[in-house]
Parts: structure tokens; C-alpha cells; sequence
């Protein structure tokens, strides 16, 4: 499965600044109303008496402008396509992507560690080119008067970016098939208006013992779920086996200009040998 890298998304965040905005815009103009009838109550109390005469400045600062105008009239006209119970295909967009970041973050931490750790190729391949006794010698004085060794710290670094990869991975993985399933988002959407609840305000996970993504509804303390193994009415199946999966790597970027695709000195020094030994 091909990993998509990059998403259009409509932050949820900006969903609800439509209703946001609209409150501002429509704020503005009636809090201008409000001090224009301030002013005009206060003309009807003072022009009868001799008093309280203004500067002839007052009404300017009640005015509503034409850029507050054109303000409301944006909003409202954004109003039409604002969705209050939120848009479940939006948030899993927004969730898948922000996993996507995260599996990134675990790429660079991940790919740091393999470098830090090259030693371990170097020897490996020195060890395996070594037939004859020379050649082992060789190899044991090399590592003999060299540090080859590698660190505990680096192996825990690099098995714990590992999980994160495919726990970030398979996160967005579901997400991105729930989003690209419209009977699936549209029983997200439902749930949303069961609930009386914006979706983005309710917890979106997956589980990979349940092989589901569920949202935990907060009003009513009830999860809904859709599976990822094509055992309900949706139809999402999307597991693959260690073997395609690995298959699929063997194709990526990542691994074709990688240490152990194309060995050690190849990687580090950038001399590379023919596929024909030449």
C-alpha cells in the first residue's frame, strides 16, 4: 500500500471558526449599534436641557463600516456551508495526519540510529568477505585496534522508533480507509447528531487487538466501532501480511538508497561496485 505523504485537510479548528467568525463580524456591528443608541438616548436627555453637548465627533465612533459589513456578509455566507456536529471525514483526515508526523519524527530518529550504528554492517560484511586465513586475520586485527562495538542505548533507540513507525503507520493506515469510506464517515456523521456533539470533540483511536477505529462518544459514555478486517457492513479490509509488507519495502526509497541494500562502503563512501562486480 502506497504511503500517502502528504493530505489537503480542513483543520477542525477551522470548521468551527465559521461559527466563530460569525459571532465576531455580528459582535462588532452590535456593539456599534449599542453605542449608537447610547448616543442617541443620551441626545434625547441632554438636548432638552442646555447640556451635554459633544465635540461633534461621537456619531463617527458609532459608525458601522463597510469593511464590517463586508465582514458579516462573508460569514454569513460561510454559515451555509458550516457543519455543527463537525465532519467525521475531516477529523479522521486531521488524525491520520497527525500521525503521519509523528511516524516522520520516528523516520528521523530511526535513521540517525542506523548510521550511528554502521559498525555493526562494516563487521559484518569484513567477517563475511573473509575466507581465507589472511583475510580473517585482517578482520581481527581491524576490529582488534577499532571500536565496532555499538551501544545498548542505540539498540533501545532504534527497537523503540521502530514500534513508533508502525504504531503511526497503522494509525493513519485506518484512518485514511475509514475517511475514503462514505457509508463509514456517514455513520460517524450520524453518531455525531445522536450524540447532540461536535465529532472532533469526542476520542478517535485505533485498536489493533480490536482491529477497529472506535470514537468514545463523551455524552453518552458509549464507543462505536468499525472494523479495519471486513467483518461488518463496511467492508474495510485493509491488513496486509509481514511478507507483502516487506515486499512493499523492498521497493521504497528508503531501503534502495539504504546501508543494506547497497552495503557499507558503498553507502558511506559513495564508491559502488556494478551489479556485475565489475
Amino acid at each position: 500500500m502506497a504511503m500517502i505523504a502528504s493530505l489537503f485537510l480542513t483543520n477542525s479548528a477551522v470548521v468551527s471558526s465559521e461559527l466563530d467568525t460569525l459571532i465576531e463580524t455580528s459582535g462588532a456591528i452590535v456593539s456599534q449599534i449599542d453605542r449608537g443608541i447610547l448616543m442617541t438616548g443620551a441626545a434625547i436627555s441632554f438636548a432638552h436641557t442646555g447640556t451635554g453637548i459633544s465635540d461633534g465627533q461621537l456619531a463617527g465612533t458609532a459608525y458601522i463600516s463597510s469593511e464590517q459589513v463586508t465582514a458579516y456578509s462573508n460569514a454569513l455566507t460561510g454559515m451555509v456551508s458550516y457543519l455543527p456536529y463537525g465532519s467525521a471525514e475531516d477529523y479522521l483526515n486531521e488524525q491520520a495526519q497527525s500521525e503521519l508526523d509523528a511516524m516522520n519524527d520516528a523516520i528521523e530518529t530511526f535513521t540517525s540510529v542506523v548510521v550511528d550504528m554502521l559498525a555493526v554492517q562494516q563487521v559484518s560484511e569484513m567477517a563475511e568477505d573473509a575466507v581465507t586465513p589472511d583475510e580473517q586475520a585482517e578482520v581481527q586485527a581491524y576490529v582488534a585496534a577499532n571500536d565496532m562495538s555499538i551501544s545498548q542505548e542505540d539498540a533501545d533507540t532504534y527497537n523503540q522508533s521502530l514500534d513508533l513507525i508502525e504504531e503511526s503507520a497503522n494509525n493513519a493506515g485506518a484512518f485514511l480507509a475509514v475517511a475514503g469510506n462514505e457509508e463509514a464517515v456517514a455513520f460517524m456523521d450520524q453518531g455525531a447528531m445522536d450524540n447532540n456533539t461536535r465529532i472532533e470533540d469526542n476520542g478517535l483511536s485505533y485498536s489493533a487487538s480490536n482491529q477497529s477505529v472506535n470514537i468514545a462518544w463523551a455524552s453518552s459514555n458509549t464507543v462505536s466501532s468499525i472494523y479495519m478486517n471486513g467483518q461488518d457492513q463496511f467492508n474495510i479490509d485493509v491488513y496486509a501480511s509481514h511478507a507483502d509488507i516487506l515486499t512493499e519495502g523492498a521497493s521504497s526509497g528508503l531501503y534502495l538508497t539504504g546501508p543494506t541494500y547497497l552495503g557499507w562502503k558503498c553507502f558511506t563512501t559513495g564508491v559502488c561496485e556494478e551489479d556485475d562486480g565489475t
